[in-house]
Order: C-alpha cells, then structure tokens, then sequence
C-alpha cells in the first residue's frame, strides 16, 4: 500500500476526492477542509494499492495539483486493514514488480545531481580503487565499485530516453562526465604526489596483478556482466524489492577502471589508459542499453495493465451511476 497526502486549493480537493472515491484501488480516504495554509485549501489523505498508484498520480497530475498544491506519497510499511487488502487484491498486477514513475523519476532526478557529496564519493572511490589497483587486493576493488555513486545516474539515462526527460537526461549525461573527469584527474594528481614520495613505482602499476588485471583487459564477458547487472538494478530501482542494488554494485568494474585510467595518467603508461578507458566505456554503454531496454519493457507492461485497471475502474462508475 502507499499513502497519498494532497494539498490543494478547495475546488482541486473536491476534483481529486471524486477520482479517489471512485476507484476501487483506494481502500481510505479522509478530506480535512480549509486545513492546509500553504497552499491554502483542503488536506486530503488517502491509501491506495501500490498497483493502481501511477494510474491514480497521474490522474492528479492532470488536474494541475502538483502546480497549486502537492502530492506526497509514501509506503506504507505495515498495515491492517480488510478493505485495504481486497482494494490490493483487485487491482491488476503484482505490488513487488509495480512501477510507481513519479517516485523512480524523482528518486534519478535527485540522485544524479551533480553535487558536492556525490563528486566526493566518486573521488574517495576512485582513489581506493587506484590504491587496490597497486596493491592487487579484490577485497579494496569490491570496496570501491560499494562506494561509487555512478549507477543511478547511468540509469537516469534510460530512464530520460523511455519517459521522454530530456532535462534528466542531459543532467545524468553531465553528472557521469565530470565526475569522471574530476575523480581521475584528482587520483591522477595523488597518484603523482605519491610517485614522488617513492610510495607507488612504475613497477607496481605494470607488474602481473593476478586478481585485478580484469580491470584494463575488457572482452565480452565485461558487456555481458554490465547487461545484466544493469537490468537488476533497474528492477530494484522500479520495484519494491530493493535488495539487488548491492549485487550491482559489486558487479561492474566502472570506477576500477577509473582509477587505472588515473595511475596510467600519472606514469604515463599507454596501455593501461587505453586498457582501462576501453573497459570503462563498455561498461557504461553495457549499463545504459540494458537500463533503457528494461525500462522500456516496464513501461509497456503497465502501460498495458493500467489500460485494463482504467476499463474496471469505467465499469465501476458505469454501476454507481
């Protein structure tokens, strides 16, 4: 179940109340008059079964309430209700594979933001895979690709291309490029600084590195992997289950890569840049195919399903009217 709370100017309140109290997705409602100040107008609080809630938002959308007033949503984590039980068994589809697109929108929006605390963990994380790198330790590459912030914005670029965000789009486009740029350039400059400390030597960055020489030598397996951890954390971002994100993490050697690209900044070396760079940009086209195919295939989905919830929820007005 998810719990709505609207505020809107009366007239919008009354419009919404008559969607909410005609749908059988909606198992309670409650309408406060004149309780909200800001924006000054109606309270209105309804629960309603995770699988009709984007059918219902987007209902709301189109009555301008978002633009006079808001519309909150949040799961409902434990609830006991009979009405809200057979609301949930009548609507199509599953809870857990639901799409609820105003939250997933809103959730890529904010998290591929191009701020200080994102530059910053894509920083510590590319310095940490730079040290695994020289260290040949796979505990530290696991701790760096943990650490990495990338993926949300990778896959708010599916998420631009099947919903048609041109602004999401373009702003996880320039998210990913300057965190990038910035993270290398910065482990580049550590890298170099302990070069001239005699901490890491040319030899530590070309010697055999058994457990991490995966990281500049990319092949098939590496778009393959990149598919399908992709299409997971899609799903766990789309979905109620949210359990797979740290398997994704852990599965796609981006900022790995990024740190090689910086060591081979700072000593010059050729092959690894290349190595690397080549490894990275698979796995970023890998990510992002796999993000827009899967969110294609949801959207369509309930595109569908939302048609057969719209035609009950017809007949049910049709039989109360």
């Amino acid at each position: 179940m998810l719990h709505l709370r609207i505020t809107a100017p009366t007239d919008l309140a009354s419009s919404a109340v008559e969607i909410l109290e005609e749908d059988p997705a909606v198992s309670g409602l409650v309408v406060m008059p004149s309780a909200s100040r800001k924006p000054e107008g109606d309270l209105v609080l309804a629960d309603v079964a995770r699988e009709a809630a984007d059918g219902v938002i987007g209902q709301l959308r189109s009555l301008g309430i978002h633009k006079k007033g808001s519309i909150h949503v949040e799961p409902v984590q434990t609830w006991l209700s009979q009405s809200a039980f057979e609301a949930e068994q009548a609507a199509p589809g599953s809870s857990a594979d639901t799409v609820v697109w105003a939250q997933v929108t809103q959730q890529t929006y904010e998290e591929s933001e191009l701020n200080w605390t994102y530059m910053t963990f894509m920083t510590l994380a590319t310095v940490l895979a730079s040290i695994a790198i020289v260290l040949d330790s796979q505990i530290l590459v696991i701790g760096a690709m943990v650490l990495g912030p990338e993926f949300v914005a990778v896959a708010a670029l599916g998420l631009g291309l099947v919903r048609g965000r041109t602004t999401l789009f373009k702003r996880a486009v320039r998210t990913l490029l300057i965190g990038f740029a910035v993270a290398i350039a910065v482990t580049a400059l550590a890298a170099l600084a302990a070069r001239g400390l005699g901490w890491i030597t040319e030899a530590d960055v070309t010697a055999e590195r058994p457990s991490t020489a995966f990281i500049y030598t990319p092949d098939k397996w590496s778009f393959i992997v990149a598919l399908i951890a992709a299409a997971a954390g899609v799903l766990s971002l789309t979905s109620a289950k949210v359990g797979g994100l740290s398997g994704v993490f852990i599965s796609v050697t981006t900022v790995p890569a990024a740190g090689n690209v910086a060591l081979g900044l700072a000593f010059g070396l050729g092959d690894e840049i290349w190595g690397s760079t080549l490894q990275l940009v698979v796995n970023l086209a890998g990510m992002a195919a796999a993000g827009w195919l899967t969110l294609a295939i949801q959207q369509v989905v309930w595109k569908r399903i939302s048609e057969q919830r719209a035609k009950i929820v017809a007949r049910r007005r049709k039989r109360l009217a």
